[in-house]
């Protein structure tokens, strides 16, 4: 399901982004270290790290979900799992570029724009599974400039090897079912008056 919402983030770009710009940027899921870009990676590149991924406790539900097939029996989900995938974006000029600097800040920017538009993922940028309203609940919520999950960026760049960069943190919450659905029948309501008779056999 993560891959899937790579595919969302990229098509989100790819769609919103500038045209003449989209058309020439890569869209990488790769760590940005001292190797960035691989060999598959083309500059200019964006680069969307996926750094840390765990539950959302605020959102988490005890509440099955109920879908009635109107045939007198229903499927029962059991309450799906909140995760807010957390990505580090970062820009990556040409290396022909002659100010190398202001180009980063230029596709930092224009990634930025996209983000803020939407606080939540359009609906019909979704793939796979996030489509399926079973697993998945559309729209996704998402939160940009927002205080990241790393403790040290100082420390993360460290550990990657490169040079600390100019980047966004982007937050995204996507719905797990981790449990199985179960098909049961529906219960029959019942009309029958319980009260005590007279002795006519009428009812008060």
């Amino acid at each position: 399901m993560i891959h899937n919402l790579d595919s969302t983030l990229r098509t989100l770009l790819q769609r919103d982004l500038p045209t003449g710009l989209s058309q020439q940027v890569s869209i990488s899921f790769d760590p940005p270290d001292d190797q960035f870009p691989p060999t598959s990676v083309s500059l200019p590149a964006i680069d969307l790290f996926l750094y840390d991924v765990r539950e959302n406790l605020e959102l988490r539900s005890n509440e099955w979900l109920v879908q009635r097939d109107g045939r007198g029996s229903a499927t029962r989900f059991p309450p799906a799992v909140r995760i807010d995938c957390s990505y580090l974006i970062t820009a990556w000029p040409s290396a022909s570029a002659p100010n190398s600097a202001m180009d980063e800040h230029m596709l930092l920017g224009e990634v930025m724009l996209v983000l803020l538009r939407y606080p939540k993922i359009p609906a019909e940028v979704l793939q796979g599974r996030l489509r399926q309203t079973g697993d998945q609940n559309p729209p996704l919520p998402a939160t940009a400039l927002q205080p990241g999950h790393l403790q040290s960026v100082g420390e993360f760049w460290q550990a990657l090897g490169g040079k600390p960069k100019s980047a966004l943190n982007y937050t995204v919450t996507i719905a797990v079912q981790p449990g199985v659905a179960v098909e049961a029948p529906l219960a029959v309501e019942s009309n029958v008056d319980l009260r005590p008779a007279t002795p006519d056999g009428s009812r008060p």
